[in-house]
């Protein structure tokens, strides 16, 4: 299991990293929230991770803080939720939001993330109940906080509509999203945070 990786960050493109850790390039998959603490290209960095084995791939996951990746894991737990819902779940509902949803019960805040249909957010918000108590979610940096942000890139939207589809909106969702929110701010990660704001309040 590798649970922890400090290197050089050789490329940050949502939901991807690659990270250079003495000469080995590792392509991690990380939610929103970790994106905003990462530093800028080039520099050195440290992420918690996390190794899924399947049978057709080993996916490695990256998290800028242990109990983000206790969150994640947690997650995982929960019949039906699988990797890619979690970082959906990471990247589109802060942490304080998430732990609000299971002391509430709501699940129609929950179904607001991609992939999470209303039996899968019923069955989350019950499994989830006695499992938030262990996890210290104060300690979290929720996909909302205002961490380092993201470079410029030549094509803002374009990049911010691509992260959103890899977090498993739809295209249409997405372009919608981002155009709708796009005179607040020309910078990516700002259009891609102002973005998920708004698909998870729908």
């Amino acid at each position: 299991m590798i649970g922890f990786l400090r290197g050089v960050l050789l490329q940050k493109q949502p939901p991807h990293i690659v990270l250079d850790v003495h000469g080995v390039g590792y392509e991690l998959e990380a939610p929103m929230a970790t994106f905003y603490d990462l530093p800028e290209e080039q520099s050195e960095t440290s992420l918690y991770t996390h190794l899924v084995v399947r049978e057709d791939a080993q996916l490695l996951f990256g998290f800028s803080d242990r109990s983000q990746r206790e969150l994640f894991r947690s997650l995982l737990k929960v019949n039906g939720v699988g990797p890619r819902v979690g970082l959906a779940i990471l990247s589109t509902l802060s942490a304080s939001q998430f732990v609000q949803c299971v002391k509430q019960q709501d699940a129609m805040t929950l179904t607001s993330v991609p992939g999470i249909g209303k039996k899968t957010a019923e069955r989350m918000l019950i499994d989830m109940r006695d499992r938030i108590e262990g996890i210290d979610v104060e300690d979290i940096r929720s996909s909302d906080s205002s961490g380092k942000p993201l470079e410029s890139y030549q094509d803002p939207v374009g990049d911010a509509i691509g992260a959103l589809v890899a977090l498993g909106y739809r295209q249409a969702d997405a372009n919608r999203a981002v155009k709708a929110v796009e005179e607040q701010s020309a910078e990516r990660d700002d259009l891609i945070r102002n973005a998920l704001q708004m698909l998870s309040k729908r």
